[in-house]
Parts: structure tokens; sequence; C-alpha cells
């Protein structure tokens, strides 16, 4: 039986073309022979190229993977279908939570700082800074010598206060002349000097304007007192009555430094209108060509290199054009009394409607100029 056994397992093996191992026949009439080291090699080599010769691969094809039918009756199972779609809905959910959260910080996270909220500006009065030729008055070349003071005090913007050519009076806020240097503080080349030096040390600077008023020596006030062409509307001029050798004005306005805010001009035979002193005629911003001056006047500085200005006393630009007179804080005090800036309620003669037109103007202006990136003007 186990030769019978035998001689089927070789015709088996035969069949599929292999070779027959003795070390598994189960013969006991087949004698063992000893292996021979020699040929072992070459005996594996010729079995493996014997078996790969006698294999036919022909009609064999790669494995596809799952049909399409057997895909789809799994996929369509609940215990796949259902985590799937939790996967996929917690994916959009995930993905537009991420959308809005993206939003909402870009929206509400501060915005960077600009230039002039960088740091601390430090504020210069020229006269009395720093001077630099000993005539007993600081000057601008004084103020570059002093940059580096500037510099370790951490201080990012200079501002300079009026430095216009004008009087003494009222720390030279009555300017004779916009364009122009006054000749104690130097000349126009030590401020285009200053202006280089202050942002070859990064820091940025600021200049006092003064668009409501003028010095009464100013060009234009002496064209408009003789009614010059278009200058003539310069200024705010009205007729006065005279008793007994006393000017009476138009109303009951008040100069913020008390008193009458009217006073009579003998060349024109009118009264025109100061908030301030009586040497500082109020310019008259109704009229669209003062505007447009002022404007070019900004151009100028702005040509200059300066990066922004402080403007000064702006909620006096505008006056009531009815003239009526303001109300009294004080309503059972003698109206002849009232000489004190703080006696009236200032309705209609600050923050009149058109001003904040004005202002939008000069940032117009400006905004031209501010086109390059950190160039912003202030």
């Amino acid at each position: 039986m186990a030769v019978d056994k035998s001689k089927r397992d070789s015709i088996r093996m035969s069949m599929k073309g292999c070779q027959e191992n003795n070390g598994f026949v189960d013969n006991e009439d087949i004698p063992e022979q000893a292996p021979d080291p020699g040929s072992s090699a070459d005996n594996l080599q010729h079995s493996t190229t014997s078996i790969l010769a006698s294999l036919d691969f022909k009609g064999v094809q790669p494995y596809a993977g799952m049909p399409k039918e057997v895909l789809f009756q799994f996929s369509g199972q609940a215990r796949y279908r259902v985590p799937r779609e939790i996967l996929f809905w917690l994916t959009v959910v995930s993905v537009l939570v991420l959308i809005a959260s993206t939003i909402a910080i870009i929206a509400l996270s501060p915005k960077c700082l600009d230039w002039w909220q960088e740091g601390p500006m430090y504020q210069i009065y020229p006269r009395s800074f720093k001077d630099s030729d000993k005539d007993g008055n600081g000057d601008l070349k004084g103020i570059q010598d002093k940059l580096d003071y500037i510099t370790a005090l951490n201080v990012k913007t200079v501002w300079i206060t009026s430095f216009y050519k004008s009087s003494l009076k009222d720390f030279r806020y009555g300017v004779e002349d916009f364009r122009e240097i006054d000749p104690i503080f130097g000349t126009m080349n030590d401020f285009e000097n200053l202006v280089a030096a202050i942002h070859d040390k990064g820091l940025k600077l600021i200049i006092d304007f003064i668009p409501n008023h003028t010095s009464d020596k100013h060009s234009w006030f002496q064209l408009s007192r003789t009614r010059m062409g278009k200058y003539s509307d310069y200024y705010i001029w009205h007729d006065c009555t005279h008793e007994n050798g006393t000017t009476i004005p138009p109303n009951n306005w008040l100069s913020v430094y008390g008193n009458s805010s009217w006073h009579f001009d003998e060349v024109r035979n009118q009264c025109y209108f100061h908030q301030f002193m009586k040497e500082q005629p109020d310019l008259n911003f109704r009229n669209p060509d003062v505007q447009e001056e002022i404007k070019e006047i900004i151009r100028f500085w702005l040509t200059k290199g300066v990066d922004g200005f402080s403007f000064d006393a702006v909620k006096f630009l505008l006056e009531a054009k009815h003239l009526r007179d303001e109300i009294q804080v004080n309503k059972t005090q003698i109206p002849d009394t009232v000489t004190h800036y703080s006696e009236l309620y200032h309705d209609f003669t600050t923050t009149q409607v058109g001003m904040h037109d004005i202002v939008r103007s000069f940032r117009q202006t400006m905004d031209q100029f501010s086109s390059e990136p950190g160039r912003y003007r202030l």
C-alpha cells in the first residue's frame, strides 16, 4: 500500500511539472544516496528553471480588487455609511469654522499701528529749545544738534511749533507769510537740512499750521483792506457805526482774549472780525479762493518733506452768516458788562456747519502725498 501511495504522489507531481524529492519518498526499496556537495547548487538552479519553464501564465489576470457590485453592497451598509457621512460632515463643519474663525480674527484683531501711534511725540518751541549761534534765540540748527538726545528718549515724532515769519505777538501764531521761515530761526535751507536729518534718524516731523487767521501784516490783509481784486473778500468785513467817538460793532461777539471780536480799520472804513488778537484777523473760509490758498500752502510744506501738521484753532474756521448776538451765560447780566469770552455761549462762532467739510478737504489734499508705503501724512 505504501508503494502504491508513493507512486500516486510521484505521478501527481509529474503532472504538475514538479520533481520528486527523494527525502520525502516513502519507499524502502530505493537506497539512500549520499548528497553531493558539489552538485547541490546546480541541482537547485536546474530545478527552479524547470519549474518556471513548465508553468503556463497564459490567461492569468492581475488582481483587480473588489468588484463594483460587491463594493456597493458593502458601502451601502449602515456600519460603513454612517461613519463615512459623519466624517464628511465633520470635515465640512471644521472647514467652515476655520474660515469663520480666520475672518473673525482678521476683523477683530488690532491693526498695525500707524507711525503716529508707535511712540511719543516731542513738542518743541524752537525759540527756547537750543541756541546754536548764541544770539539768545533757539533755532532750527539747534534742534538738529539735539536729535541724538531726542532719539535717546525713544521719541518717534518731532513736533515743531510755529516758526513762520511773524510778529512776536501770541507766540508767533499771527503769521505774516506761511511760506517763509522767521529769520531768528534760520533759513529755508536750514529747515530742509533739519528735515533730512530727522528722517535719517528714523523720526517723523510734524509742524504747527494756523489756517484760521493771519497777521494784519500779511500781504493778503494789506490787499484786502484796500479792496484789491479777489483779496477784498479774503477776510470778514462788516460795516460798523460810531457814536461819540466810539465804534459800535455789528454784534456782541467776543474775542478769546476778551472784549469785542470786531476792530475798525481806518483804511477800509469797516470792521474786520478776529477771534483772537486784533492783530490776527480771521480768514473768510466761506470764500473758495481762501480754501484753495490754504491747500496750496499745505502742498508746499508736504513737498518740503514734512510728515504732518498740527492744525490750530480749527473750530473757529467758520462763523454764522446771520451775525446774531450770542446768548449770555448769565441772562441777568447787563449786556454792556459782558466782556469775557466765558460769559457767552459761542454757538455762532465755533464748530459751524461746513467746518468738517473744510477739514476733510485738507485731509484729501494730504492724501495726495500719502500714496507711498510708510508715507501716510498726518
